[in-house]
């Protein structure tokens, strides 16, 4: 695990090393990371088959399409500030026989991303279990990092949290009791407006279109939605991005923003393999979801980066 880490500096003790206050806390000029979702190593041919439950045994489609993705982040010019992957890293459910492999192949292509650019890890259903206990989530963290943590780039402070404590927590419910007591410390930290923004990743998304919706496998219960929203709100959070739709969605409460991303990996709906651009300037957070072979091809629209290069 040693060597791992140094090829991946990962969250520990709730924050990224690479991205602490100290260096990062006072706003500088704008910028823009890249933000992936649903990777997910499996599914392709789990979904192709029907059988999400036994038929991920084959994942080549997603290692073309995750090495598309890096190679098109690498050449993007200026970097991003960093990659942040929002869960369902792989397919294979914790204790399921291809898990190992489909990690360690996500690895192998992970550990080409340009070592300045920082990679973020958000743990999502897959990733943990659609109930998660102390021991998934333990093995979690010890591949992939902390399962939430915050971190500062540029004057911005961003949140990660594990959205599966929100979903079902029965099995380990003094650990999200723990996400709870240490997400309230981190919005007082919010609340003092010493930072430009506040953004959050998760990969289940609050809401996909409207935060009265119904609840479903998509979106938190409406109860848990309705209190994490007015936390939110009240703390000043701008946007909260997210995955596991595996189409691209969203709506807004308040003004707080839900993105939800189309995967990387199996789409399940009409849109394209791709990743989001993310500007963030000092007045507003903009954002654009590109198909992999638009940013392979055409890097990041001039639109885009004339926003990066007002000062």
């Amino acid at each position: 695990m040693a060597e791992e880490r140094d090829v991946f500096p990962r969250a520990r003790g709730r924050t990224l090393s690479v991205c602490r206050e100290d260096d990062e806390g006072q706003w500088k000029a704008p910028f823009y990371f890249i933000q992936g979702a649903d990777p997910q190593f499996g599914l392709m041919k789990a979904w192709a088959i029907g059988d999400c439950d036994n038929g991920g045994d084959e994942w080549e489609e997603e290692i073309k399409l995750t090495e598309q993705a890096v190679q098109a982040i690498n050449q993007l010019n200026p970097k991003p500030k960093f990659f942040v992957l929002c869960g369902d890293l792989i397919h294979g459910m914790p204790g399921t026989q291809w898990r190992k492999d489909q990690e360690q192949d996500l690895k192998n292509v992970l550990k080409n991303i340009d070592q300045d650019i920082p990679l973020v890890f958000v743990s999502g259903n897959h990733d943990i279990g659609n109930v998660p206990t102390p021991e998934t989530i333990d093995d979690y963290c010890k591949h992939w990092g902390d399962d939430y943590f915050s971190f500062w780039v540029g004057g911005v402070f961003f949140l990660v949290l594990n959205s599966q404590l929100y979903f079902d927590s029965s099995k380990c419910p003094e650990l999200k009791q723990a996400q709870d007591e240490w997400l309230d410390a981190q919005l007082a930290v919010a609340e003092k407006q010493t930072c430009k923004h506040v953004i959050v990743f998760q990969h289940i998304p609050l809401f996909l279109q409207n935060p009265d919706e119904d609840h479903d496998y998509f979106n938190l219960e409406k109860s848990v939605r309705q209190e994490l929203m007015e936390k939110f709100h009240k703390a000043g959070i701008k946007a909260v991005f997210s995955g596991h739709y595996h189409r691209n969605a969203g709506g807004s409460y308040k003004d707080l923003e839900m993105v939800v991303s189309s995967a990387i990996g199996c789409q399940l709906g009409e849109d394209t393999h791709g990743l989001r651009v993310v500007i963030v300037t000092a007045e507003k957070i903009v954002h654009r979801y590109c198909s992999l072979n638009d940013l392979s091809s055409q890097g990041i629209e001039k639109e885009l980066m004339d926003l990066i290069k007002q000062n």
